[in-house]
């Protein structure tokens, strides 16, 4: 019996490896992501609470200094929220585009996995008519001696 072997077996086990890269790579991308976002509404929430604090403060009555450092702190929270907001908006394209790239390779292995399957039932096939074929002359030369004996 003749052994079957994909002809693009070690191509496919390149694109299974990159894949595997991929994935990797979107999984790390995905916590990166998840780390930003988390900073940024640790920030969101801060301000709000500081906003939230400042106003029970001013209906209590503050001092302008008190007025002013708050006014101060919440500017800069503004800043690091909008540092943050381009550090998310970054981590969300990195992410979508290894998402992209991950079905890519998902589609590319997809495709090369269904060759070998079809390869695989064509070779099946092949192997089924030779056997037949063989044991088609086994019979006749097997007719043929009890014939002439």
């Amino acid at each position: 019996m003749v052994q079957y072997t994909y002809r693009f077996e070690k191509v496919l086990t390149i694109r299974e490896q990159e894949k595997r890269q991929f994935e990797a790579a979107y999984h790390e991308a995905v916590r990166s992501f998840e780390k930003v976002a988390t900073q940024l509404y640790e920030l969101l929430k801060k301000k709000e609470q500081l906003i939230g604090y400042q106003n029970d403060r001013l209906k209590s009555g503050s001092t302008i200094d008190e007025i002013h450092h708050y006014a101060i702190f919440i500017n800069s929270l503004d800043h690091a929220i909008e540092d943050v907001q381009k550090k998310v908006s970054q981590a969300r394209a990195r992410m979508q585009w290894y998402e992209q790239k991950l079905l890519e390779k998902n589609l590319e292995v997809r495709k090369f996995e269904k060759m070998r399957e079809k390869d695989f039932q064509t070779f099946q096939e092949e192997q089924n008519r030779i056997e037949s074929q063989n044991l088609d002359e086994l019979s006749s030369l097997m007719y043929n001696q009890k014939i002439f004996r």
